[in-house]
């Protein structure tokens, strides 16, 4: 289960899936346990602290002081891990509009955060950007 390596056909077929919810950025001490409550979508461990992406009501909850809000793409395609190219060009369509994108890969998709108030256009230009590349019938 290595996932798709060929970025024509991870731009052809990916299937982008707007999440449910608004998520945030947190960070807690290098040490610090993770609050049960939170179940966070990505845990980073970094030398300065943990990074927390969670939803944002579970991360207010916590008592987390939080920045970033933003939904969540799921780039229904398995990519693999060592894909070419694939997420430069979808963070590339979404820079020349003007809007920041953290992009996080995981074992079997990629994932995106896009900011809240902007969701539905880059909704819009993943779609765009899959049609552009799609093979004619």
């Amino acid at each position: 289960m290595a996932g798709e390596t060929d970025l024509k056909k991870l731009l052809a077929t990916m299937t982008p899936e707007l999440r449910p919810g608004i998520h945030v950025f947190a960070t807690l001490p290098p040490d610090a346990p993770v609050p049960d409550i939170l179940e966070p979508v990505m845990l980073f461990r970094e030398r300065e602290g943990i990074t927390v992406i969670a939803l944002e009501e579970k991360a207010k909850a916590a008592g987390l002081e939080t920045v970033f809000r933003c939904r969540m793409v799921t780039l229904n395609i398995h990519s693999s891990l060592e894909a070419v190219g694939f997420l430069a060009a979808i963070t590339t369509r979404l820079a020349a509009a003007g809007m920041g994108v953290n992009p996080v890969s995981a074992f079997y998709h990629d994932h995106l955060f896009v900011p809240a108030d902007r969701a539905e256009e880059a909704m819009a230009m993943l779609e765009k950007l899959t049609e552009e590349h799609r093979l004619p019938t």
